[in-house]
């Protein structure tokens, strides 16, 4: 199970990225993302005098030589991170391309919401995951250790793209479920507004929200020649047409939806890569991860 989730190469380059959060919130916990809590901790954050109590390994003796007097060196104390995975099940999730038929959207967010987790359980973190469907939320709670990772790969298997795109009160586990500080990563063709709304709605409530969209090859390069019919599989609406002739118009379309939708996520704060189908699976986890961002 876990060689099909997470191929082997990809699991080689994820020891260099690490989990983290920009917006900083006080909880306190063992893990590796800083709280405003004052503590012993990995990140330096200001000298503080002495008081009886203090570890004496805590005393910057350097400081001491010069000064003569006490002083402490504090820390920004490490905390746990919750990550919340939100899977977009809905039937568009099922495209593939045709040169990789058995290699489908759905198949490449389970892949990389398998990685996050790997991620967040070499940390210390919590991870849980809520899919999306018409036909309702799966939820999984949040949990830790080799156990939830087990738990969280059986969820993902049994997942299958079908039906429209949840949406209104089916929404309420996952607000319930997450909190503000939580990471929230949604992975998504971002196709129906409901998923971007679900993401600007959870950033304005202080959720830690990123975006990983992802789209086929032949989304991006729209290589058809000749008549075809294309079908909207969960409006069942169809197009026919010649592929050559449609190309020019569909690239402008489509690259301008996804300006637009960029320009979204941007003006909420919401982070965000995106993913195609043919590129190695771990490509926006390194975008997103793959170098320390600023708080």
């Amino acid at each position: 199970m876990e060689a099909e989730l997470i191929p082997a190469d990809v699991r080689s380059r994820l020891k260099d990225l690490r989990l983290q959060a920009v917006r900083v919130h006080g909880t306190q916990g063992i893990g590796q993302h800083p709280s405003h809590s004052r503590g012993a901790g990995l990140e330096f954050s200001q000298y503080r005098a002495y008081e009886p109590g203090d570890a004496l390994r805590q005393i910057d003796w350097k400081l001491y030589a010069r000064s003569d007097k006490f002083f402490v060196r504090e820390a920004e104390r490490e905390s746990p991170l919750t990550v919340w995975l939100l899977l977009d099940a809905s039937a568009s999730m099922g495209q593939v391309d045709q040169v990789r038929p058995h290699w489908s959207r759905l198949d490449a967010a389970k892949g990389i919401a398998a990685c996050i987790a790997e991620l967040a359980l070499r940390q210390g973190d919590r991870f849980g995951l809520a899919a999306l469907q018409a036909t309702g939320l799966q939820l999984l709670p949040a949990g830790s250790g080799p156990r939830q990772r087990d738990r969280l790969w059986l969820a993902l298997h049994a997942l299958s793209a079908q039906g429209g795109a949840a949406g209104g009160e089916q929404f309420n586990p996952v607000w319930e479920r997450s909190t503000a500080g939580d990471m929230v990563v949604i992975l998504s063709d971002c196709f129906d507004d409901a998923i971007v709304a679900l993401a600007e709605r959870l950033a304005a409530a202080r959720r830690e929200v990123i975006v990983i969209q992802l789209l086929t090859a032949e989304e991006r390069d729209f290589p058809f020649a000749g008549g075809h019919r294309f079908l909207d599989v969960e409006s069942t609406t169809e197009l026919a047409g010649d592929g050559k002739a449609m190309r020019d118009g569909f690239l402008a379309r489509f690259g301008q939806a996804l300006q637009t939708l960029e320009a979204r996520l941007d003006a909420a704060g919401i982070r965000h890569a995106r993913h195609v189908l043919d590129t190695p699976l771990d490509q926006p986890l390194q975008h997103l991860f793959g170098r320390r961002v600023p708080a």
